[in-house]
């Protein structure tokens, strides 16, 4: 009886002397077709073009074999995987929570933190919470989203309606700019603002530091965990002491 005593199974193909079968069809160095030929015939062509023997089709019959420099088909195929990581857009989803009642200057910071993760191609879950007698009062918190969606139609678009959960009523918007582009667009900013400190030494690291705080994504933010926790509680604090004051 057959039994998995478990360790990892290979996924690279079988090269050279790895390869166990009586003939295959060979493919040359520059993709042009041999035929099917015996493996022994296959292995001393390898070693004439000092190149590697690569079983590519493993399933067909006879399987195919390609004649290439292993070692370097390896190392660029991790080059375009690690790029293709690189270029990879995570979608993500930011929340921002707001009071019926929101104070104006609460609601112009709220609202400039949506516009940037609209310009950073995310997605924002807007939440009205509702508190005490502010729940017999929905029509309050749909006028807000209404409003919020209007002030950044030009950035973004309802995706999910205004709908009622619980004490909360809860609106998704969805950004025109889709996140690759967000991100090649961050990227040129980047070179542009390296290119001009280059040509600009005395340029100093506040002025630049500025400029990405204006709206400039961060290559490296990609994570909900990280963004969605801290800004919302960040923009909360300033929230507080002037929506007690209005419910007192």
């Amino acid at each position: 009886m057959w039994c998995y005593r478990g360790g990892s199974i290979s996924t690279e193909p079988r090269i050279n002397d790895r390869i166990r079968v009586p003939e295959v069809r060979l493919v040359g160095p520059s993709g042009e077709q041999v035929g099917i030929v015996p493996l022994a015939k296959a292995l001393e062509l390898a070693q004439e073009y000092d190149l590697d023997l690569v079983e590519v089709a493993a399933s067909a019959r006879p399987p195919v074999c390609k004649l290439m420099d292993y070692g370097k088909f390896k190392y660029e195929s991790a080059m375009k995987a690690r790029e293709a990581r690189k270029n990879q857009a995570h979608t993500v989803i930011k929340e921002m929570k707001l009071r019926p009642k929101i104070d104006p200057h609460d609601y112009d910071t709220k609202k400039g933190h949506v516009v940037r993760f609209l310009k950073q191609g995310d997605k924002v879950k807007i939440t009205i919470m509702f508190r005490g007698r502010e729940q017999s009062r929905p029509e309050l918190g749909y006028r807000l989203l209404q409003r919020l969606a209007s002030d950044v139609e030009d950035l973004g678009f309802v995706e999910s309606n205004p709908k009622q959960d619980g004490r909360n009523m809860i609106m998704v918007l969805g950004p025109h700019k889709k996140k690759t582009e967000a991100m090649a667009e961050a990227r040129e900013a980047q070179a542009a603002r390296k290119a001009e400190a280059k040509a600009n030494p005395g340029r100093s690291q506040n002025a630049a530091d500025g400029e990405i705080a204006d709206g400039e994504i961060a290559e490296g933010e990609t994570t909900e965990a990280e963004t969605t926790e801290a800004e919302t509680a960040e923009v909360e604090t300033a929230e507080a002491p002037a929506e007690a004051s209005a419910e007192a």
